[in-house]
């Protein structure tokens, strides 16, 4: 499915989902964050997710700090190199596996009622990664 068709999908709810796993969530932020302005791109993952939830009748799962985190890491890596969605999965497989949040966040934060409702500050510092 083409970018475009993906993110159309996506916003009219025609995207089915079991195909908005994790992988799926990364890549609409990659797409958001190259089309728009940060936080234009966080308030449109913000609605994409949330509606995706409410289709399905899990408004409870959306969580604020994941959301923006996850985007800041997607920027993040994005402004450290070009390429497409492709280049930009191949390179960054660690936001794809594990729990990339676990160097910034202690599993209290971000588990807690506030994080899920409003963007919380990392409490630590955060994984070492070697200069480029």
């Amino acid at each position: 499915m083409s970018d475009d068709d993906f993110l159309r999908a996506l916003e009219e709810g025609t995207l089915s989902p079991s195909a908005f796993d994790h992988a799926a969530h990364i890549r609409a932020g990659y797409l958001y964050l190259t089309r728009l302005a940060f936080t234009d791109a966080i308030d449109a993952m913000r609605r994409a997710v949330k509606g995706v939830a409410a289709r399905n009748g899990k408004d409870g799962l959306y969580h604020e700090t994941i959301t923006v985190a996850f985007m800041t890491l997607i920027n993040e890596r994005r402004a450290q190199g070009g390429g497409d969605w492709e280049d930009f999965r191949a390179t960054h497989g660690d936001l794809f596996t594990g729990n990339p949040l676990a160097g910034y966040y202690s599993r209290e934060r971000l588990e807690s009622p506030l994080a899920r409702r409003i963007f919380l500050l990392p409490d630590r510092v955060g994984p070492r990664r070697a200069a480029a």
